[in-house]
């Protein structure tokens, strides 16, 4: 259902309606995959490969190019409060989307090595905005001995939570960085474990940015307000903290 349709008819959502266009949106794609691993023993796309594959390295590309000839139904929001859901206007018009992604895998034991992950391409929200986001990033995972390094950088992203891409809230630039040190040998994904760590994140602010604030005005009330209309240079914020997690 267009989202511009005349009264009675409105966007069809997953709320309101016993059927809905979403996922199952009209698409043509076509995908390039290139996959280099010299142990097939532990294959590359094993949902716990991360943790299982054992190669000294192999590595994956993959070039995903997307037509969609239709937009799609309403997607569900939260409102500011984190309860109430309401549905969007509208989705993202028909378009053409690209995306290439890469994984590298190095081991050189299964309690130590490093992986890393690219991306590259253009990406839309979940909700009714219509800019399309042009997006890159890299992350890198490395285990040593007891010692855990995780750093990140976005350019151009959505933020790290649902509601980032659903209202499409992206930063200029996001940088972060995670080093901790584990008692036994540390593990690939994020489970339950005692471990004591240091965790910097950083993040750059634009107008398409949650609590971007160039300039301020005068309120109603005589007091200063933020205005993201006034002309100004791009915000950060950052953020250091440590923790210690306890796995029992």
């Amino acid at each position: 259902m267009p989202a511009d349709v005349q009264p009675p008819g409105r966007p069809r959502n997953i709320l309101d309606d016993p059927f809905a266009v979403r996922g199952n949106r009209e698409t043509t794609a076509a995908e390039l995959l290139i996959t280099y691993d010299p142990t097939p023993a532990t294959w590359m796309y094993s949902w716990d490969s991360d943790a299982r594959e054992d190669a000294g390295f192999a590595a994956s590309v993959g070039l995903v190019y997307y037509s969609f000839a239709t937009t799609q139904d309403a997607a569900i929001g939260i409102l500011g409060d984190g309860r109430t859901p309401f549905a969007f206007e509208g989705a993202p018009p028909a378009r053409d989307l690209w995306e290439a992604k890469a994984r590298i895998v190095a081991k050189s034991s299964p309690a130590s090595g490093w992986i890393a992950s690219l991306f590259l391409g253009e990406g839309e929200p979940n909700g009714d905005d219509d800019r399309v986001v042009e997006r890159m990033g890299a992350d890198l995972r490395l285990i040593s001995g007891s010692v855990k390094l995780q750093a990140a950088a976005a350019r151009n992203d959505w933020g790290p939570y649902d509601y980032h891409r659903d209202f499409n809230l992206t930063f200029p630039l996001q940088l972060t960085g995670d080093i901790s040190y584990a008692l036994g040998s540390p593990e690939w994904f994020d489970v339950p474990q005692t471990r004591l760590g240091v965790r910097a994140t950083m993040r750059s602010l634009d107008k398409f940015s949650p609590r971007y604030c160039p300039g301020t005005t005068i309120g109603e009330s005589g007091l200063p307000q933020c205005d993201p209309l006034v002309a100004g240079d791009n915000g950060r914020e950052w953020e250091i903290r440590s923790y210690l997690h306890i796995g029992i």
